[in-house]
């Protein structure tokens, strides 16, 4: 056989194979490209979620630098509130300060004001007062219209003053007794508060600490009958709650609940907002928990 038709032979044998290597080799450069813009879509989605991610970071940290300046802020704001607290004890003290000094002027009026009616009510208006030796006092002259409010204070005399003493002095010693317990001593200082100063602003609170005197003694009776007349004298005074309530209990000691439960209630409904209203509440709970059981 030739050599040129055996060389032929060979190669149209060999076609088929050599043709099924290229078309292999086609299909693994198709699949790598493939596999290629895969990865290129996945590149580019990751590059989009990085995107996205540095800009929520940046949005975060936009509001961590709002909340750092708002906390420095509330910071300097607690500051200033606290420069401003260590004012106010000094402040407390100074409006302290004119308060005793507006007391102390108002009890000088009261008692300036009580001496000019007592005074009124023994001199004549046609009357001429003129002084006797050199530092004596004038002679005070009785008027026939006023006779019998001089006899009536003749039957009942005031009880003895040192001149020396101020209004406010007299209450506080009273007050100073009863604090240190001596309860008959604090009615005592009380009474005598009360005849000559009968027209005081502090008038009721004396009438008030006495009923606690008799109180704290437990002479229950004798502090109900005090609260009354402060309650029926002073009815706009500041210890009128406080008396209704110390009312209330002293009957309540005494076994009379009926009484007591009436005080409470009326109590409370004219000084709802009071503490002692509070109170009142409590010891009605207690009373029917009593007369329950």
């Amino acid at each position: 056989m030739p050599k040129k038709i055996y060389s032929g032979i060979v190669l149209i044998l060999l076609y088929p194979l050599l043709l099924g290597g290229f078309q292999k080799r086609e299909k693994a450069y198709e699949l790598i490209y493939k596999d290629v813009q895969i990865l290129k879509k996945k590149i580019l989605g990751l590059e989009a979620q990085v995107q996205q991610n540095q800009e929520y970071i940046m949005s975060i940290n936009k509001q961590l630098d709002d909340i750092f300046e708002l906390v420095n802020q509330i910071r300097n704001e607690q500051a200033n509130l606290s420069k401003e607290q260590e004012k106010i004890p000094t402040q407390y003290q100074i409006l302290l300060e004119k308060f005793d000094t507006l007391t102390a002027r108002l009890s000088d009026i009261s008692e300036d004001l009580i001496e000019i009616k007592q005074s009124a009510k023994y001199i004549p208006a046609d009357t001429e007062i003129t002084p006797s030796e050199e530092g004596q006092e004038p002679p005070v002259l009785e008027s026939t219209e006023n006779s019998t409010e001089t006899v009536d204070q003749e039957q009942k005399p005031k009880s003895p003053i040192d001149p020396n003493l101020s209004p406010q002095e007299v209450y506080n010693l009273a007050r100073s007794d009863y604090l240190k317990g001596n309860f008959q001593l604090a009615i005592q200082g009380f009474d005598i508060y009360l005849d000559h100063f009968p027209e005081s602003p502090l008038a009721d609170n004396a009438l008030y600490w006495i009923g606690e005197s008799y109180f704290s003694q437990e002479e229950f009776e004798e502090a109900v009958r005090k609260f009354n007349v402060l309650i029926l004298s002073y009815p706009e005074g500041d210890k009128v709650p406080a008396a209704h309530l110390k009312k209330g209990i002293s009957l309540m000691e005494m076994g009379r609940d009926e009484e007591a439960l009436a005080v409470f209630k009326l109590l409370i409904s004219k000084f709802p907002l009071e503490e002692e209203t509070r109170i009142a509440q409590e010891k009605i709970k207690e009373i029917r928990s009593r007369i329950l059981s």
